[in-house]
C-alpha cells in the first residue's frame, strides 16, 4: 500500500503558545492551549498547538503555559513628556496645580531635549507594562516620534495646536506649519502616524478650529482635543460663546468620526445622542479625571448607545502612572458606580476599550487592536501563574480585576520582542532612569523656589 505524503512544513519567523489567547475579536473569546503565527512582523495563523507543530517551523517558538496573550495595549491619550513632573505637586485643586505649578515648571523647562528625555522614560514604562500603542498631545511633537520609533513602539503623534505662543510656536499658523512638516516627515512610516491636537475649546479659537477641520478631511487625519473635562469649562464655553463646548465644535464641522473628544465629564443625554449619530469617539481617562476631581464620564450610557470609547490614562501628572491595567480595572469599577449598574462594563468590554476601541478611533483598527490574521504581531504575554492570580476561572476576567502591568512579561511590536523576560530589548533602561533622576532633582530645586 503507498504510503500517504507529508504535508512540508511552513518556515516562519515566531511560534507562540500560550495557556489563553484572548484575540479581543470577538468580544468575549478564549483560546486554550492555541498557537500565534508570526512572519515578517503580522499574524498568520492563530490555531490549536497539535496543529501549529505539524503546520509550522518555525525560527523561534515560545512555550508558555501560565500566561494569557492578548493584543497590545492602547492608551489613546497621554502627554508622555509630562512623565518628567510626576508626582510634582499632588492633592491640589485643578486651578491652583495647574497655574501654581505645572505651567511655571513647563514655562521654564520644556525644550527639545526635556521632551526627548520624558518621552523615553514614557516609551519604557508603557512598553513594559503592555501597552505597545500611544496618542500624544504635547510640544516638540518630532521629539516624540523619534523616540517611540528608536525604540520600535506605534504612535500617533500630535501636531499641537494652541492660541497662545509657546517655545514650539507663536501662533496658529506656525502651529500648523509645523505639525504638517511632520505629517509630511513620517506620512509612509510603518508605524508613527499623526493627528491634528488642538489642545481644547477654550484655548483654541473658532478659525484655526476650522482650518483644521478642513486640513483633517483632506489629509484624511484624526482630530484630538480635550472637551467637556470640568463644569468650568461649560460655564466658560456658556459665558464667551453662548453655546456649550460641543455645540460649537459641531458648528465649526468637527463632530465627525474623526473626532476623539478626550474626557467629556459633563455630557448631557442630548450630546450622547449627537456623538453616536455623528461618530464621534470618546476617550475616557478615569483615574486622572478622579484625580483632579473633574467628575464622571457616563461610559455605560455612551457604550449602550453606540459610541465608541476608548481608554487613556492622560499624562503621567495628573494620574501618576501610565499604566493601562490600572485603567482597565478603575473604568470598569467606576463605571459600575456611576451607573448604578454591577453588569456595567463588564471585563470583556473594558479590555476592549484598551485595545481595539482605540485602535478604531485612531483609524488604525485595520492595523492593530485584535489578534486577527493579517493584522500587525502587536500583542503582550502576562503571567497568570503566580498564587495572586490563583485559582483562574474566567482569564479575561483576572486580567482586568485582578492582575496588573507587574505580570508582563513580553511585548512585541509589529513581530518585533521589545520585551522579553520583563526586560526591554530597543532601550537603555539605566540610562533613562539616571536622566530622569536628574532632571527630578532641577525641577523640584526650581519649584521649591518659586514656593518660597
Amino acid at each position: 500500500m503507498q504510503q500517504p505524503l507529508l504535508q512540508p512544513t511552513q518556515k516562519i519567523d515566531t511560534l507562540i503558545q500560550a495557556r489563553w489567547i484572548i484575540p479581543v475579536v470577538p468580544e468575549n473569546a478564549c483560546h486554550e492551549d492555541h498557537c500565534i503565527a508570526v512572519h515578517d512582523g503580522r499574524i498568520i495563523d492563530l490555531l490549536p498547538h497539535d496543529e501549529a507543530l505539524k503546520k509550522y517551523q518555525p525560527d523561534v517558538f515560545h512555550q508558555l503555559d501560565q500566561h494569557a496573550l492578548i493584543p497590545g495595549l492602547i492608551n489613546s491619550h497621554t502627554h508622555t513628556a509630562m512623565s518628567l513632573f510626576r508626582g510634582l505637586a499632588d492633592d491640589l485643586p485643578l486651578m491652583e496645580w495647574l497655574n501654581g505649578h505645572i505651567w511655571p515648571a513647563e514655562a521654564t523647562w520644556v525644550s527639545p531635549e526635556f521632551v526627548h528625555d520624558g518621552t523615553r522614560l514614557a516609551v519604557a514604562e508603557m512598553l513594559r507594562g503592555g501597552t505597545t500603542c500611544f496618542n500624544d498631545m504635547y510640544f516638540f511633537p518630532d521629539e516624540t516620534a523619534r523616540v517611540a520609533a528608536d525604540a520600535h513602539m506605534r504612535a500617533t503623534v500630535g501636531m499641537i495646536l494652541i492660541d497662545f505662543p509657546t517655545v514650539w510656536a507663536a501662533n496658529a499658523e506656525e502651529y500648523i506649519h509645523k505639525g504638517l512638516k511632520l505629517h509630511d516627515e513620517y506620512r509612509n512610516h510603518p508605524l508613527i502616524k499623526t493627528a491634528f491636537a488642538p489642545h481644547a475649546p477654550y484655548t483654541v479659537s473658532d478659525e484655526p478650529l476650522a482650518k483644521i477641520q478642513m486640513l483633517a478631511e483632506e489629509l484624511d487625519l484624526p482630530i484630538h482635543i480635550h472637551v467637556h473635562e470640568t463644569a468650568d469649562e461649560i460655564g466658560g464655553s456658556m459665558e464667551h460663546h453662548q453655546l456649550r463646548p460641543l455645540q460649537r465644535l459641531e458648528k465649526l464641522g468637527l463632530l465627525t468620526p474623526r473626532l476623539l473628544a478626550v474626557h467629556m465629564t459633563q455630557l448631557s443625554d442630548d450630546e450622547i445622542t449627537r456623538l453616536a449619530k455623528t461618530g464621534c469617539h470618546v476617550v475616557h481617562c478615569p483615574e486622572s479625571n478622579l484625580k483632579l476631581a473633574s467628575g464622571f464620564c457616563q461610559v455605560d450610557k455612551l457604550l449602550k448607545t453606540g459610541v465608541n470609547v476608548a481608554l487613556g490614562t492622560d499624562g503621567a501628572a495628573s494620574n501618576n502612572d501610565l499604566d493601562m491595567f490600572g485603567e482597565m480595572r478603575t473604568a470598569a469599577l467606576l463605571a459600575k458606580a456611576v451607573a448604578a449598574d454591577a453588569s456595567a462594563v463588564p471585563a470583556a468590554t473594558a479590555l476592549s476599550m484598551a485595545t481595539i476601541n482605540g485602535a478604531k478611533a485612531l483609524g488604525i483598527d485595520y492595523e492593530t487592536g485584535s489578534l486577527e490574521i493579517g493584522k500587525a504581531a502587536d500583542f503582550c504575554v502576562v503571567n497568570l501563574g503566580s498564587i495572586d492570580s490563583q485559582p483562574v476561572y474566567n482569564p479575561i476576567s483576572q486580567l482586568v480585576y485582578a492582575t496588573g502591568r507587574d505580570k508582563v512579561s513580553d511585548v512585541w511590536v509589529a513581530g518585533k520582542h521589545v520585551v522579553k523576560d520583563a526586560t526591554l530589548t530597543t532601550m537603555n533602561e539605566t540610562i533613562i532612569r539616571q536622566k530622569a533622576i536628574e532632571w527630578g532633582k532641577k525641577i523640584i530645586a526650581a519649584d521649591q523656589k518659586q514656593q518660597d
